[in-house]
């Protein structure tokens, strides 16, 4: 693939998304898994899977769903909204990052941090000053080092059965 010729364009999700989304996650897995990290999100497609289907569609009905393009094709998706239930509540108003994914083909590219860019506007725009995320913190750790790149803090680690995360903010 060659570099795009411009920053992605990023729109709101849109009925026939959810298919391109799940490829995305079928692209992050199939790469994970050939590095024999599976911690984060499995070994198994999305694409299939009834729980991740009922799951992206919720994301997009929800409208929280961004996806970026580059030169007209989807490139990653981001879903913005409440803190998951699992993690501490936030003292303040905040938005929050619930999914980030891009096409494996986009690596490299700024995508994923174009998209958080998006999210900390979008808070701006809202009057948030407070923008939270949360990410697999197994294996290197380099999930977390990412977050930390565009912005983030870590806040607290915490365990979801035996999933290991870690709960990242970035101020507005």
């Amino acid at each position: 693939m060659t570099h795009p010729s411009t920053l992605p364009r990023i729109r709101e999700g849109r009925h026939g998304d959810v298919p391109i989304v799940l490829g995305m996650f079928d692209s992050a897995v199939t790469w994970l898994t050939a590095q024999g990290r599976t911690g984060q999100w499995g070994s198994e497609p999305f694409t299939g899977n009834p729980r991740r289907t009922r799951q992206i569609t919720g994301w997009l009905e929800l409208g929280g769903m961004r996806i970026a393009e580059v030169d007209d094709h989807p490139a990653g998706c981001l879903v913005v909204g409440g803190a998951h239930d699992y993690v501490t509540p936030a003292t303040e108003p905040e938005l929050y990052v619930q999914a980030l994914v891009t096409d494996r083909r986009y690596h490299g590219h700024g995508i994923g941090r174009a998209l958080l860019d998006r999210a900390a506007a979008e808070a701006a725009e809202r009057g948030v000053g407070l923008l939270r995320v949360d990410c697999y913190a197994g294996d290197d750790g380099r999930l977390v080092a990412y977050y930390e790149s565009c912005g983030f803090t870590r806040v607290a680690p915490f365990t979801v059965g035996e999933w290991p995360g870690m709960l990242l903010q970035r101020r507005i």
